[in-house]
């Protein structure tokens, strides 16, 4: 059984930096796909960025391409997303998912896997 376990988030500064982990059990990510999703309260979960394992291929929405890079720790099976700049619009509960496969989607049906969330505040 496949287990994502997100850590890593809290209360920041705008300008800082953050790096949230997933941890995964049950699955190897070489040939999966990891996106990362995030929800503000009150608002639909959104797309934040994906990365294949297979091909390298990396895909961020335009709201932090430039200030997020994804990337995995072979040796313990954990993704991280860091997060650079931050700003307020930036607060919401993060999320990481697994694909199984190569694609890379922003689209939460094409993610098989979901974790619990880790909640990131950013203030003003």
């Amino acid at each position: 059984q496949v287990q994502l376990v997100e850590s890593g988030g809290g209360l920041v500064q705008a300008g800082e930096s953050l790096r949230l982990s997933c941890a995964a059990s049950g699955r190897t990510l070489q040939t999966t796909t990891t996106g990362w999703f995030r929800q503000a309260r009150g608002k639909e979960r959104e797309f934040v960025g994906a990365r294949s394992w297979s091909s390298g291929g990396t895909y961020y929405a335009h709201s932090v391409e430039g200030r997020a890079t994804i990337s995995r720790d072979n040796a313990n099976n954990t993704v991280y997303l860091q997060m650079n700049s931050l700003k307020p619009e930036d607060t919401a509960v993060y999320y990481c998912a697994l694909a199984d496969g190569g694609v890379i989607s922003g689209h939460e049906r094409h993610y098989d896997h979901w974790g619990q969330g880790t909640q990131v505040t950013v203030s003003s």
